[in-house]
C-alpha cells in the first residue's frame, strides 16, 4: 500500500532565502533575515506573544519530525522550543521562482516552477486599466466600482463595506501580489453572481500575467461589522505545463484536494475537493486517511496561518494556530498504514514580526513522516514533487529530482 500526503501549512517559511534582498516589504525594506517560524519561536519563548497562550511556541509532534533542525539549517537562527533531535524525514526548499506568492509556491513544489514575470497592478490611484475596470461594471451590472487601489483585504471592508451596502458596488482591490480581488456581500450582492463575475473577468486578467483573480465574499453590517466568510474562490492562471496533479491523475491514480489547491492548479488533475476553514480541513484530512486507495495523492493546504495571521502580523495568533495545528497531527499519525509517506512544506513566509503587510521571500521547512529519520539537505521546491512522484511508483516529468 503507497499513498502520499503533501500538506502545505501556508506562509509557514523557515528564513535563509538567498536573494531575500531582491524582495521587499512595505516598497523599500528587503525581505532579508525573514524567518517567519525561527522568530514567532523567539517571539513565544521572549514573552511576547502571550495573547491566548504563554511559554515557549509548543510543537512537539512536527518538531519530533525535524522542524526545528529543519530551520535551523535553513537560516542558522535559534529555534527555542524546538530542539528535538531529528526522527522523521527533514530538510529545507528555496524556490527559484520570481515571486513569493501562492501560486509561484505551490506549482514549484509540484515541479513546475514558474517560467515568467508575474504582472502586477501600479500602487496608484486608481489601480486598475480602464478597460479592466469597464468590464468588471458590464459583467456585473453596475455604475463603478469602490477602491480600485492597493488595500488590506480586512481594513477595505471596514472602509468601504457600508458604502457597498448603499450603492451595490463591488470592492475592487490589489496587493504587492500578482492579484485582483474582488469583495461583495453574500447575501446583498449575491454569491453566485461575485462568483460570477470574477470568472468572467479572469481571461483578461491572465492575459496580463497576472496570476489570480480572488473572489471575497463576507456578511454583516455596518452596525456589527464585517466578515469574510469561508466561500473565497481563487480564478488562477493554468499552470504552463503538466503537475504533479496531473502525473498522478493521468496515471489512472486519484488526487483528493483539500482547502484551495483546487482553486491553485486551476483544478486540472483534480478529481475531489473539500473546503471549509482550518478546522474543517483538518477533518477532512483525517477522514482522507481512511478513504485514500493505493497510489492516490491527498494535497491540502491550510491557509489560514498567512490569511489570519501572517498577512494582520500577529504573531500571537500565528503561534495559537500552529500549536493547534501540531496537536492535530497524533489524529493523523494513528491512522497512518504501512507505505504511507506524509510531507509538510509550505510555499512562503509571511513574517508576522517583520514590516508591512506582505509575504516574505525564505526557504520553508520540509518535514515528513513514513521513512524514518532520513535527513535530505536544502532542495529544491520542484524535488518535493518529484519524491512525492517517486514514492507513487511514477515517473518524474518535472523539474525536480526525488530526495527519497
Amino acid at each position: 500500500m503507497t499513498r502520499a500526503f503533501l500538506i502545505v501549512m501556508d506562509s509557514a517559511g523557515c528564513g535563509g532565502a538567498p536573494d531575500a534582498d531582491a524582495f521587499f516589504n512595505d516598497k523599500t525594506v528587503p525581505d532579508t533575515g525573514s524567518n517567519t517560524l525561527a522568530h514567532i519561536a523567539q517571539a513565544c519563548a521572549d514573552g511576547r506573544a502571550s495573547e491566548g497562550r504563554t511559554g515557549p511556541l509548543k510543537m512537539p509532534n512536527l518538531d519530533a519530525l525535524g522542524l526545528g533542525a529543519a530551520i535551523r539549517l535553513a537560516s542558522g537562527d535559534e529555534t527555542p522550543g524546538l530542539t528535538a533531535i531529528p526522527e522523521g524525514l527533514w530538510g529545507a526548499a528555496q524556490e527559484v521562482s520570481n515571486g513569493k506568492d501562492t501560486p509561484s509556491g505551490h506549482w514549484e513544489i509540484a515541479g513546475v516552477p514558474v517560467p515568467w514575470d508575474w504582472g502586477y497592478f501600479p500602487d496608484t490611484q486608481p489601480a486598475f486599466p480602464t478597460e479592466l475596470t469597464q468590464k468588471i461594471c458590464e459583467v456585473a451590472g453596475v455604475d463603478g466600482v469602490l477602491g480600485d487601489k492597493h488595500a488590506s483585504g480586512t481594513a477595505v471592508l471596514e472602509e468601504l463595506g457600508p458604502e457597498h451596502m448603499r450603492t451595490g458596488r463591488p470592492i475592487v482591490y490589489t496587493s504587492v501580489d500578482s492579484v485582483i480581488q474582488i469583495a461583495a456581500h453574500e447575501e446583498m450582492f449575491g454569491l453566485d453572481r461575485l462568483i460570477a463575475l470574477c470568472e468572467a473577468i479572469a481571461p483578461m486578467v491572465h492575459e496580463m500575467q497576472v496570476g489570480r483573480v480572488i473572489a471575497r465574499p463576507f456578511l454583516g453590517s455596518e452596525a456589527k461589522g464585517f466578515k469574510r466568510t469561508v466561500n473565497r474562490r481563487d480564478f488562477a492562471m493554468t499552470p504552463p505545463s503538466p503537475t504533479l496533479c496531473d502525473w498522478v491523475h493521468d496515471a489512472g491514480r486519484k488526487v483528493h484536494a483539500i482547502g484551495k489547491i483546487g482553486d491553485i492548479f486551476a483544478h486540472r488533475g483534480i478529481d475531489t475537493l473539500k473546503k471549509g476553514t482550518d478546522a474543517d480541513l483538518m477533518e477532512h484530512l483525517i477522514a482522507s486517511m481512511d478513504t485514500a486507495e493505493d497510489g492516490d495523492l491527498v494535497f491540502a493546504n491550510f491557509v489560514e496561518f498567512d490569511s489570519k495571521f501572517g498577512h494582520r502580523r500577529d504573531v500571537s495568533g500565528y503561534a495559537r494556530a500552529l500549536e493547534w495545528f501540531d496537536a492535530e497531527l497524533p489524529r493523523l499519525f494513528a491512522k497512518m498504514r504501512d507505505g504511507d509517506l506524509l510531507l509538510f512544506t509550505a510555499d512562503h513566509g509571511n513574517d508576522p514580526t517583520w514590516v508591512g503587510t506582505d509575504h516574505t521571500r525564505e526557504r520553508v521547512p520540509v518535514v515528513g513522516v513514513g521513512l524514518g529519520a532520513h535527513e535530505i539537505g536544502v532542495c529544491g521546491f520542484s524535488d518535493i514533487g518529484a519524491s512525492v512522484a517517486a514514492h507513487l511508483g511514477l515517473d518524474t516529468r518535472g523539474a525536480g529530482v526525488s530526495f527519497l
